[in-house]
């Protein structure tokens, strides 16, 4: 039985009190547009872009030019990291032969969650999160559970989402044209640029 995460998330929300700091894990800037717009209000967010899986380096850099470009616009704080793809290559070896969602997908939810939920906990923030669960192609089930389980083994509250709901993936889409960000025709690792 699937738990419905959108309202887990409105029982955090409507429990909050003040705004709370957020350290919200971002893939890109057109996930992160709709995420932002829909709890800006309700959170002091910092974005962190840890992304060690996108390949080639130079897809990196795009994706994180375009970030940047739209925090500024949105005023939201930013957290930058180095780019070391063996990060990525050193967790998922043996799964390289995965299709897109398959084992290997979960080892890079988990590294760059853990390294959020080790983040907030070093910088004091209240809640960490991430704006996986946008992604139509993206198991919000599974990025939860592991969102869960770092909450109880580093102390620091996970934001439970499903930000696909209250059309956030079509309202990514619309915001994505408005402010011209890059939309990518691929996940990130070089596994699924194969599988393009």
């Amino acid at each position: 039985m699937k738990t419905n995460y959108d309202l887990k998330m409105q029982q955090i929300v409507n429990n909050l009190e003040g705004k709370p700091k957020l350290l919200l894990h971002s893939c890109c800037a057109p996930c992160s547009s709709s995420v932002i717009s829909r709890i800006k209000e309700l959170f002091d967010i910092t974005v962190v872009y840890y992304n060690p899986n996108i390949y080639p380096e130079n897809e990196y850099l795009k994706r994180k030019t375009d970030q940047i470009r739209l925090l500024k616009l949105l005023n939201v704080k930013f957290l930058d990291c180095d780019y070391n793809e063996q990060e990525f290559l050193s967790q998922v070896v043996g799964l390289e032969a995965e299709k897109e969602g398959g084992a290997r997908c979960p080892k890079c939810f988990m590294l760059r969650l853990k390294y959020t939920a080790q983040k907030a906990k070093e910088l004091g923030f209240d809640y960490f999160g991430t704006t996986l669960t946008i992604s139509p192609h993206k198991n919000e089930q599974i990025i939860n559970l592991l969102g869960e389980s770092l909450e109880k083994d580093i102390n620091v509250k996970f934001l439970y989402s499903d930000f696909k709901k209250h059309n956030g993936y079509l309202n990514s889409i619309k915001l994505s044209k408005e402010y011209n960000l890059y939309r990518q025709d691929y996940c990130g690792c070089r596994y699924s640029l194969r599988n393009n």
